[in-house]
């Protein structure tokens, strides 16, 4: 009994490992968003000719640097998209070392009755309680990523707008303005 318990503890630092992971990628999203948010507003302000002062006369400019903001934008939604896939990537690691742990204890050599999962070995927790603990990471972290994955479908659905599509509608606007 007391091996099998060692075994869990082996799948809960395997977990902690996955936990660890799990925040430097909320950090990397949260300033991908940012970086996302401040290029969009920025957007705005670049659309409008009065920003520009002298460099007004400079033939393109405002075209050139909302072209380059776009770019820009483009490369950290996909980033971003990329890192919600690797938060699925750990919920599904998750997912099965919940569930070799439930294989551990059903289709081992012993297949423990109640008395022994709840049974403890010194301070070492019970079988139950590991069982217990495998699932409710499980199930927190599963629920985040749902969160996650709702941004993720936001992403996947942004729009994607042909540059040259782009490009004719600047060209559109701008001789307008000429007019």
């Amino acid at each position: 009994m007391e091996t099998v318990v060692k075994k869990y503890q082996q799948k809960f630092r395997k977990i902690r490992d996955e936990i660890n992971r799990w925040d430097e990628l909320q950090s990397r999203l949260l300033s991908q968003f940012r970086n996302a948010s401040a290029i969009i507003e920025r957007l705005q302000v670049l659309q409008e000719p009065k920003n520009y002062g002298r460099l007004t006369c400079v033939n393109g400019i405002r075209e050139a640097i909302l072209g380059k903001q776009m770019e820009s934008l483009q490369t950290i939604l996909i980033s971003m998209t990329k890192t919600c896939e690797e938060f699925h990537g750990i919920v599904v690691s998750l997912e099965k070392i919940l569930r070799d742990g439930r294989q551990q204890v059903k289709g081992g050599s012993m297949s423990p009755g109640t008395n022994q999962m709840q049974l403890r070995i010194g301070i070492r927790p019970s079988l139950a309680d590991c069982l217990e603990g495998l699932r409710l990471i499980h199930e927190m972290y599963h629920s985040d990523a749902s969160d996650v994955g709702a941004l993720h479908q936001l992403l996947v659905d942004q729009p994607n707008i042909p540059k040259e599509e782009v490009k004719s509608i600047f060209d559109i606007i701008l001789a307008e303005e000429i007019c």
